[in-house]
């Protein structure tokens, strides 16, 4: 498999199905490409790989990704007997009891599970640097993040490891990673798939799953593949009549496009995100849609106060409730100072006071949506900044200093809209001066992710990224 990297995912799954490569070809080249990066760039934390040779050498089930290697992210998702650490001493021996749903619909899909992605404790950072595993950096540059939280993932398939790794996103944690490492990455609308039946409602419907790619037709053959919801499902979206891979090269008509290049905070923009989103509306004008420059409205401060405190008590909540899984209750040398603080404060919310704050998050999403319901699609920077070096996003901090000083201001483009719920992509469009990739999110209304995909797929037509490979690569 001397011309793995050449492949995305579906491109593996073809050669598959054509009989040209084994399943057990595939995970053995997938396994030597771990070994020959992972020294440099810590990305892949928990081994599967006897299991990964067993099921490959099995009845792979004949899906869209036939015989494909996957890796996934160590964080959320339950994959039956497997480690799931979320980054965090506490975790560190939980094994997942049962799949979750969307477990289940990657086994469907012919994926091999073959390695778990570093993640931050819980994922609350944007830098994938947890205390008990080293730190993921970017094979872009080594100095620098990859991002958070599927910072793990974003490294792996930045440098060629795999074509797609599984991702979530809270507040930007499939958007920034992608960002950062020059990949496509879908938050999806919310309701499009289930956490069943590990989470009911996690963080107010504001997280959701997904995965990191190389293309976006795997964005896309992913999404109709997991897809899915359980009866009773709280934010249920019916599935879109057409599949999203059927989307993929669709003239998505000519679109009026809304630009933001001012941050919601009054935060100076880096240059070079300002000029990856003028590139991108220019590129966009070039195949006929029409750009004009707006801004956002809302008041991001009292979004990020409200959020702040609802993450807070969900993650206490989610460390309680963990007890009877871990076997044992938390204690003090557990948790990172910021997750210890987190912990703290979100036991000593009133719960009518915390009830305001869901509808008061919930009524600026409303807010946000408005900002951008007069347009096809908005195009803003993913992030303020190019990707910052790692221990940058220090969690040994204090949560009222790494969150407000330092967090805050970086996700004041991607987390208004997990309180949105509109879908919104990132596209490698944009390497900076000292070759960094610094990603652009378009956005549309929800429920309307088709048309994402389409607009994703014309602009990865007009300028192609699937050729641009970091200095560290397999």
């Amino acid at each position: 498999m001397q011309e793995f990297a050449k492949y995305d995912a579906m491109g593996l799954a073809e050669l598959v199905s054509n009989k040209d490569v084994k399943p057990i070809e595939l995970v053995e080249a997938a396994i030597a490409r771990i070994e020959s990066v992972n020294d440099e760039l810590g990305c892949v934390n928990i081994e599967n790989y006897d299991n990964a040779r067993a099921q490959a050498e099995g009845d792979v089930p004949d899906g869209p990704f036939n015989g494909v290697p996957l890796l996934l992210k160590d964080l959320l998702t339950g994959y039956e007997g497997m480690l799931t650490t979320n980054g965090s001493r506490y975790f560190e021996n939980f094994v997942a009891p049962v799949d979750s749903a969307i477990a289940t619909r990657i086994n469907q899909g012919g994926f091999i599970r073959l390695a778990k992605t570093v993640t931050p404790e819980f994922g609350y950072c944007i830098a994938s640097e947890p205390e008990i595993f080293p730190p993921a950096r970017n094979p872009w540059n080594p100095e620098h993040t990859p991002g958070g939280s599927s910072g793990g993932s974003s490294a792996a398939v930045a440098a060629r490891i795999v074509p797609l790794a599984t991702a979530s996103d809270g507040g930007g944690s499939i958007r920034i990673p992608a960002s950062n490492g020059g990949l496509v990455g879908l938050k999806q609308s919310r309701g499009r798939t289930t956490m069943a039946p590990y989470y009911a409602d996690l963080w107010y419907g504001c997280a959701v799953e997904g995965c990191v790619s190389l293309s976006v037709r795997d964005q896309a053959a992913y999404h109709d593949l997991t897809q899915y919801g359980v009866p009773g499902e709280i934010y249920a979206v019916p599935r879109p009549a057409t599949p999203y891979l059927e989307e993929v090269g669709k003239d998505p008509g000519k679109l009026r496009i809304g630009m933001i290049k001012t941050a919601a905070d009054g935060q100076a923009v880096h240059p070079e995100c300002v000029a990856a989103v003028e590139n991108a509306a220019r590129l966009c004008e070039s195949l006929g849609h029409h750009v004009e420059e707006t801004a956002y409205s809302f008041d991001y401060g009292e979004l990020t106060a409200i959020f702040s405190r609802i993450a807070c008590a969900a993650t206490a909540a989610g460390i309680l409730g963990a007890e009877p899984y871990v076997g044992r209750a938390p204690r003090q040398g557990d948790f990172t100072t910021t997750i210890q603080d987190m912990l703290e404060l979100g036991q000593k919310q009133n719960a009518a006071e915390h009830y305001q704050d869901v509808e008061a998050m919930h009524q600026i999403g409303w807010a946000v949506a408005a900002d951008c319901d007069a347009y096809d699609v908005v195009l803003t920077p993913t992030l303020p900044n190019p990707p910052k070096k790692v221990g940058h996003y220090d969690m040994s901090l204090p949560f009222e200093e790494l969150n407000f000083k330092i967090l805050v201001p970086e996700v004041v483009f991607t987390l208004p809209h997990n309180v949105s719920g509109l879908p919104g992509i990132s596209l490698p469009l944009h390497w900076s001066a000292d070759g960094l990739p610094c990603g652009v999110q378009f956005l549309t209304r929800h429920a309307n992710d088709a048309l994402l995909f389409r607009l994703a797929a014309q602009l990865e037509q007009a300028q192609p990224w699937f050729d641009k490979v970091p200095p560290i690569h397999a």
